[in-house]
């Protein structure tokens, strides 16, 4: 079914996630399957996508033996994969709201602006993760556990308001994927442009994990052949 999938699947597991959380957030959230899908989207977006890029060089060792190729560009394709993927996905967020009957508005035309963000995040952290796997291939298994934490300490599937103070103040300074999903919230759900600090810190960490991942990938790149 190809690229079917990419619509398909994200609203195979909205589904499942609106029929069991509903129950618990209903009352507070009005149109929940909006409000949760355009959490899930770009969550899996970062998820699939940096999960991927983790062996983009250690997967391609043959390659990389044969011939000379810049090998950012493998984690390079990884991420782009997955940003076509969360493309062919928003048409299933726009069937979502015509089923629902949600309210479109001109802010909707923005969330390419958030999804280049979030674009530029997953490219650093990209970089980051496929460099340190080649030299310690127990990040994969590591890294899905951060991201099951993340899941949890992201408000995909509640309000932010739902969750403790202090747990509040954590998620909304240190959590990356909370600035990207209130943007989005922001411009699809409630139909208004985002606020300027959440733009503002959405485009600082995107740039800053960019350069981090960078510098990691240029300063090891070098022995990526020993150890391939």
């Amino acid at each position: 079914m190809g690229y079917l999938w990419s619509v398909l699947n994200p609203l195979l597991i909205m589904v499942v996630m609106t029929i069991v959380f509903s129950t618990m957030f209903q009352r507070n959230i009005e149109n929940f399957p909006v409000y949760l899908f355009t959490g899930q989207l770009l969550f899996n977006f970062m998820n699939q996508s940096t999960y991927q890029a983790i062996t983009a060089i250690s997967g391609n060792a043959a390659l990389l033996k044969k011939a000379y190729i810049p090998k950012y560009i493998f984690v390079f394709s990884k991420i782009t994969s997955g940003l076509v993927d969360f493309f062919f996905s928003c048409i299933a967020l726009i069937i979502v709201m015509l089923v629902t009957r949600a309210k479109f508005s001109w802010c909707n035309l923005f969330f390419p602006f958030v999804a280049l963000q979030l674009y530029i995040f997953c490219l650093g952290l990209g970089m980051f993760l496929a460099q340190a796997n080649v030299f310690f291939r127990d990040i994969q298994y590591i890294y899905n556990a951060v991201t099951t934490a993340w899941t949890y300490l992201t408000p995909i599937f509640y309000p932010i308001d739902a969750v403790s103070e202090k747990l509040q103040w954590f998620i909304i300074r240190f959590n990356p994927m909370y600035f990207y999903i209130t943007q989005f919230r922001d411009i699809i759900y409630y139909g208004r442009l985002p606020e300027w600090h959440l733009i503002l810190k959405g485009i600082g960490v995107a740039i800053l994990v960019l350069v981090i991942g960078t510098l990691y990938f240029e300063k090891k790149q070098d022995n990526f052949i020993l150890y391939i």
